[in-house]
């Protein structure tokens, strides 16, 4: 049984954890979640549950990390059954607005790569804590990170000269 003084303690370090809600619940979107704000609020159950294991000055990566596996469990269920469902193609990632050049680059990167560079363009975490979110270390994250953006901006250009072939033809 806890004491009062460490029940407010960790519904203090709670509230700190609970204010990255906004983060998760956003990740959950642009994953492709049917119910992003569902996904968060369970993301968060499990945080209160495992409070102990949720590092106190970060804990955006961990929650991240929790919502990436919870993302991964709803699309599981929703491929179950679906004959050719391919991991590397989901979760999706939405974003309103995208250019679709750049979606169409996105989509050329495997679900390694195009999570590396989501997680550090969109998901505003640090090399070191997509790291942790993913489970790797450092050094490795870096790499999958440099190769995912040669890859990307190799697919970007590649669209920007067909874009340019194709007006050049039709003028």
């Amino acid at each position: 049984m806890s004491t009062p003084s460490e029940r407010q303690s960790a519904e203090a370090r709670f509230a700190r954890v609970f204010a990255h809600l906004p983060a998760v619940a956003a990740y959950a979107r642009r994953r492709g979640s049917t119910d992003p704000e569902a996904l968060a609020a369970e993301t968060m159950a499990i945080a209160w549950r495992r409070l102990a294991d949720v590092p106190a000055g970060e804990p955006r990566p961990w929650l991240i990390a929790t919502a990436r596996n919870l993302v991964w469990e709803e699309w599981r269920r929703r491929s179950r059954g679906h004959v050719g469902a391919e991991p590397a193609a989901a979760p999706g990632f939405l974003e309103a607005g995208i250019d679709p050049e750049l979606e169409q680059a996105l989509r050329a990167l495997s679900y390694e790569e195009r999570e590396a560079v989501l997680l550090v363009a969109w998901d505003d975490l640090t090399p070191a804590q997509a790291a942790r979110c993913l489970g790797i270390t450092a050094t490795a994250f870096r790499v999958r990170l440099h190769r995912a953006r040669r890859r990307l901006r190799a697919a970007l250009e590649r669209a920007a000269a067909e874009s340019t072939d194709l007006e050049m033809r039709h003028a």
